[in-house]
């Protein structure tokens, strides 16, 4: 087989098993689930995959990899409004499925509560965002548009901590089409003010 052709096959997994793991959960997403999602064989799955754990993990870096390129181009905030969105653009990756992105987000934080293994294989990997989040900020510095009473990292504590309460928000079923003010406030934040003369 040739390269494109295992790549094409491992991006048609990986997209199955985000929709599988986004509606059934992590236990939910059996072998059979998997395999009707992805219309692939375990043994075709498997190949790919050591098991259910590395294609879950390499599921939740994929994600945190598009987001990574979304945030180095246009910031946190774009992903926040990705999110909320059904037709995302993107930093070259494929659109995601915000429901699918959500419910893949959602069994990484429960699982980072729940699993010590998971979360110490996890930590690495939610790093890349943090440092893509901090990056873009001292870009913005540098070019005038952040604000500068804040330290960088206060300031990406924050956005983070804003994609987080976002991520509950809509896991608690609550409306999303009222966001975009308080996404406008967050960017408002972080920007410099002029003071006019």
């Amino acid at each position: 087989m040739s390269q494109d052709h295992l790549d094409a096959r491992r991006r048609q997994i990986l997209d199955g098993a985000r929709s599988c793991f986004a509606r059934h959960g992590y236990e939910g997403a059996t072998v059979r689930r998997l395999e009707e999602a992805t219309g692939l064989s375990r043994g075709a799955i498997f190949h790919h995959f050591r098991d259910k754990e590395s294609l879950f993990l390499a599921l939740a870096e994929d994600d945190v990899l598009r987001m990574t390129e979304v945030v180095a181009e246009q910031g946190l905030v774009q992903v926040m409004r990705e999110l909320l969105s059904t037709t995302p653009s993107g930093g070259g990756g494929e659109a995601l499925n915000p429901a699918d992105w959500l419910g893949t987000r959602l069994e990484v934080s429960r699982r980072l509560r729940t699993d010590l293994e998971f979360r110490s294989r996890w930590a690495e990997r939610s790093q890349q965002l943090t440092v893509a989040t901090r990056e873009r900020l001292l870009r913005q510095r540098e070019a005038g548009n952040l604000r500068d009473d804040v330290d960088v990292e206060v300031l990406t504590g924050f956005l983070e901590l804003v994609l987080e309460g976002l991520v509950s928000h809509l896991a608690m079923g609550l409306p999303a089409d009222d966001m975009d003010p308080v996404l406008d406030l967050v960017e408002e934040t972080v920007r410099r003010h002029r003071r006019s003369s």
